[in-house]
């Protein structure tokens, strides 16, 4: 692939939250899926695990318990001061649950060698426990599922297909992971519905380079 083609493949992808009725075919998703896996990850740990859903019933469930908990969010004193905006995202919420599929990521706990040891050290020294803290701002899980998720979406729109990268419906997590029988070394970290898009949406412009680069000679 020519630098130019991969250029046109990522400005090309967009987030899709509508799509056509046409069921995904299972082998396109484990194809991406594998692909994706190739991933960076910390320690070559590769401690994702990847839920396809190819049932409307499930995908329907999940999307239920999503939209309990965005309506009993919504109903909360402190939804007020959003006004509209808080109703508009209340019912968007479940969008997803016209999509013919999904991809539930989940991530188990990582823990290097370096913070095991920070954590036995930080009980008696405060350095430690000031590494440790600078070392959680870059959570090494969830980098690693993120950038497994970010050749996803792009192997998914080279393949024609359409998705969005959602994290909302982690506040039912609880009530998805009963629903997905995910086991309890395991959380549920993103949520992704995906199938032939509905839709075009119009590029976003993106910052100006010189605005989030900084070179340092």
């Amino acid at each position: 692939m020519e630098l130019a083609d991969l250029g046109n493949l990522i400005r090309g992808r967009r987030s899709i939250r509508r799509w056509q009725e046409t069921e995904v075919p299972e082998s396109l998703l484990m194809q991406a899926i594998e692909l994706a896996t190739w991933a960076p990850n910390a320690g070559n740990q590769q401690n994702w695990h990847f839920y396809i859903i190819l049932n409307r019933g499930t995908i329907g469930a999940i999307a239920d318990a999503v939209q309990v908990s965005s309506d009993l969010l919504a109903s909360w004193p402190e939804a007020e001061q959003f006004g509209d905006a808080a109703i508009w995202w209340k019912e968007r919420a479940a969008f997803f649950r016209s999509a013919p599929a999904a991809i539930a990521v989940a991530a188990a706990q990582y823990h290097s060698l370096v913070d095991q040891i920070l954590a036995a050290r930080e009980q008696t020294d405060p350095r430690a426990g000031q590494m440790r803290q600078w070392r959680n701002v870059c959570n090494s899980r969830i980098q690693s599922v993120a950038s497994a998720i970010t050749y996803l979406l792009l192997i998914l729109h080279q393949m024609g297909l359409g998705a969005v990268w959602m994290t909302g419906p982690i506040q039912a997590k609880g009530k998805i992971e009963s629903i997905l029988q995910v086991p309890p070394e395991m959380d549920i970290v993103a949520f992704i519905p995906v199938g032939y898009p509905a839709e075009s949406p119009s590029p976003k412009e993106r910052r100006p380079i010189d605005e989030v680069c900084e070179v340092i000679r």
